[in-house]
């Protein structure tokens, strides 16, 4: 039986997680089946190098494309050739579903679907990727490394679109930047948090080789998921904000 056909039968009922194991070959562990299977309007990641965040993203971007005629999923990198990768993943998987490769015509990165949903991989910087809107999906990789400025940028993207998902996943990369400030403090997400000691798919002896090699304060950021400040910082950052507050009283004449 061909893939579309069952597909198409399925329908949404099809989780991302299963989309993935039984039409692309991939086989999740819990942790990422528990990403992909997140129905969260917001949904933010904090990983550990080399869990996976690539490759579920790419399975979000084709799923949400794919039973979602006319939709259109943006993922955002901090570097073109990282937006890059993430297209090239996605376009090996359409030969499992008896896709075709094939461009948008007006994007550099992108995927068009028979169904016209379009999927379109765009760098890091501000100036080059306003004007889409009704965004069905937006995906930020390596949110950590993506400035402040574009992550502003790109949420109205979400504002006319019904029912538009916001996903963000990163490494940390210090106590800065908004990816840092939405683990936090941010209002409406869900939080999944991925170290690598918790993966499967790490070797005990090489995550050990990793700490004397690095170091622990990098290993911690790495591979543990810590949010750390900078050793060059003067003052800590917990002192700081605790030196003001956010209450304004009225004085007293």
């Amino acid at each position: 039986m061909e893939p579309q056909f069952v597909l198409r039968k399925l329908g949404s009922r099809l989780d991302p997680a299963s989309f993935a194991r039984y039409f692309l070959g991939l086989n999740p562990d819990e942790k990422q089946a528990l990403v992909l299977r997140s129905e969260s309007a917001q949904l933010i990641l904090n990983c550990s190098r080399q869990w996976g965040k690539s490759t579920v993203s790419s399975i979000l971007a084709l799923h949400k494309a794919y039973f979602e005629p006319k939709s259109l999923v943006l993922v955002v990198s901090p570097t073109l050739r990282q937006s890059g990768e993430l297209i090239r993943k996605i376009i090996g998987y359409l030969p499992a579903l008896g896709i075709r490769k094939k461009g948008d015509g007006v994007n550099t990165l992108s995927v068009e679907l028979p169904n016209g949903s379009r999927i379109i991989g765009l760098p890091g910087r501000d100036g080059t990727i306003r004007g889409f809107s009704g965004t069905s999906l937006l995906i930020i990789d390596e949110a950590s490394q993506v400035a402040d400025s574009l992550y502003r940028s790109v949420r109205p993207f979400l504002a006319a679109s019904k029912h538009g998902r916001m996903v963000i996943m990163s490494t940390p990369f210090g106590t800065r930047g908004f990816f840092w400030d939405e683990w936090e403090r941010g209002d409406g997400w869900e939080r999944v948090e991925t170290p690598a000691n918790e993966c499967p798919r790490f070797d005990p002896d090489f995550l050990e080789r990793e700490r004397k090699s690095m170091g622990e304060s990098w290993f911690k950021q790495e591979y543990l998921c810590q949010f750390l400040e900078n050793e060059n910082t003067f003052l800590p950052r917990a002192w700081v904000e605790a030196a003001f507050t956010r209450e304004i009283k009225a004085l007293s004449l």
